[in-house]
């Protein structure tokens, strides 16, 4: 058995999402993580290409730049940026039916 503070964290953890002030916190956190992770996706920095820190750093900076320039370019052109992913299987779906 757990103390009682340990068995209701959960709960109380439950009650602090509730709040208007998590979600704010929580909405910059989403943004963050989702830039992120287009910067991995379309630059491929999980790994460094060249060695030594300012290689690495280089590199980030043109990586920055280049999600930068997909996010202006979409802004311009009126089209939301890729959201989900699609598998290939419903990728498949509509030129089945054509």
């Amino acid at each position: 058995m757990h103390p009682r503070a340990i068995q209701e964290t959960p709960d109380a953890a439950r009650a602090e999402q509730a709040t208007p002030a998590w979600h704010d916190q929580y909405a910059i956190r989403c943004g963050i993580e989702a830039t992120i992770h287009q910067a991995v996706t379309v630059t491929g920095l999980r790994r460094a290409r060249y060695r030594g820190i300012k290689k690495v750093h280089l590199e980030h900076i043109v990586a920055a730049i280049a999600v930068n320039l997909i996010r202006l370019d979409a802004w311009w052109n009126g089209q939301p940026l890729e959201r989900k992913r699609t598998s290939h299987l419903a990728r498949l779906e509509p030129a089945l039916t054509a």
